[in-house]
């Protein structure tokens, strides 16, 4: 149950801070969009090692012990 909190509590933090940055700080619009691409593609790896579907590439990020 925990690692289920942990994995919703990263998805959320990842989302106020990848909107933060969108919306405080000034790029270019195609910075901004490799930025959002990037952040995508670390949190599907991250939601599929979390399932088992592929091996561990990123480490896990603990926030409720």
């Amino acid at each position: 149950m925990t690692g289920l909190l942990n994995l919703i509590a990263v998805i959320v933090v990842f989302g106020v801070v990848l909107w933060l940055i969108d919306t405080f700080i000034p790029m270019p619009p195609s910075i901004k969009s490799l930025l959002n691409v990037l952040v995508l593609i670390i949190l599907v790896i991250y939601i599929l090692q979390f399932f088992g579907l592929i091996k561990t590439i990123l480490p896990m990020i603990k926030i409720f012990k």
